[in-house]
């Protein structure tokens, strides 16, 4: 038994913050220096009322619509969020009935960033091998616009909403990318969970009135009802782990670099991106970066990464690809993806 990536489909929110948006916020930025520091342009943002369970469901109806999918051969369906509608109950099972799929499917969600779209192959992966499904339906959705603080101009000008949907199921399709999911490899650092978190609002630090905490030249830091992130711890885990781990997941895969021929990081920003390729000795020309006009979308950049390259014909005479996500957690997953 095989577990294979068939289809994408990607659903991005109509509004748009441009670099001039956030100079025009915060002044003493440039749209030339936001431009340099981040290598990205645009993000789209979910709209006021729009939550991630509605993006999911807009991604899966394209999904369906795209490729002609009959709802009912979905027999599971996941979704990524770290931004789910409720509480409880779990967004997928929302989802289920929003999409229409059938009361047999098995519907979960599950609490992963950057490193989301990797474990969700996997888990779909193991869904199909032991043969508790055939078909399922993967959904990544975020929006972490609604998590950044007004006055925080870092984070704005990072990160950016999305949902997307992929199928993976035990038989190739027509039309499909048809990749066959390979051995994985995953990796946690718990120590690091304050490098990128919200403090307020789970069990642990209710919700409440918090004050804003700035630097000793009063520059916004963090508040804690918002998203905060250590920049450097992040850099620094993404620099250092990230490259041990594809080298462990190529010597499961029993294959070198060189064996590859497209990879796919998480699209966290440019001069991330460069760094990591070049400690992970990946040749430019076989290293996507497609951020500029999306921005970071959490657990949505590695599928939307996949489907614009199979949009321009990237994919085109890819036999081999590695994905690779880290971020939130910290926590990181690499994958090989072999084309059939």
């Amino acid at each position: 038994m095989q577990a294979y990536l068939n289809h994408l489909s990607i659903y991005l929110p109509q509004e748009i913050r441009t670099n001039a948006d956030i100079s025009r916020e915060h002044p003493e930025w440039s749209v030339e220096k936001i431009s340099a520091k981040v290598g990205i342009e645009t993000r789209h943002l979910a709209a006021s009322e729009e939550t991630a369970c509605d993006m999911a469901c807009k991604a899966g109806k394209q999904l369906f619509d795209d490729y002609k999918i009959d709802k009912g051969t979905i027999d599971y369906v996941i979704l990524c969020t770290q931004s789910p509608d409720y509480r409880l109950p779990s967004s997928a099972c929302i989802l289920q009935d929003q999409l229409g799929l059938p009361k047999s499917c098995g519907a979960f969600d599950y609490n992963l960033g950057c490193s989301g779209y990797i474990y969700g192959l996997g888990l779909a992966k193991g869904l199909i091998i032991s043969e508790q499904a055939n078909r399922v339906l993967l959904l990544t959705a975020e929006t972490y616009s609604k998590y950044l603080s007004p006055k925080d101009k870092g984070n704005k000008t990072i990160f950016g909403d999305a949902a997307t949907a992929s199928l993976i199921s035990s038989e190739l399709t027509n039309r499909g990318v048809n990749y066959s999911i390979e051995k994985l490899s995953y990796g946690t650092d718990g120590s690091g969970a304050a490098s990128l978190i919200i403090r307020n609002g789970g069990s642990r630090h209710p919700q409440c009135v918090a004050e804003d905490v700035y630097d000793e030249e009063g520059n916004f830091i963090y508040n804690p009802n918002y998203l905060y992130m250590d920049g450097k711890s992040i850099f620094n885990f993404t620099a250092f782990e990230v490259p041990q781990l594809v080298r462990e997941n190529l010597k499961k895969n029993k294959l070198q670099i060189t064996d590859i021929d497209l990879v796919i990081f998480h699209q966290a920003n440019e001069y991330m991106l460069n760094t990591v390729r070049k400690r992970c000795r990946i040749e430019a020309e076989k290293f996507f970066v497609d951020i500029q006009d999306v921005g970071n979308t959490v657990s949505n950049s590695i599928p939307i990464a996949i489907k614009k390259a199979e949009e321009n014909g990237r994919l085109k005479n890819v036999k081999k690809m590695l994905l690779s996500g880290f971020g939130v957690g910290l926590s990181m997953g690499t994958v090989v993806l072999t084309k059939q």
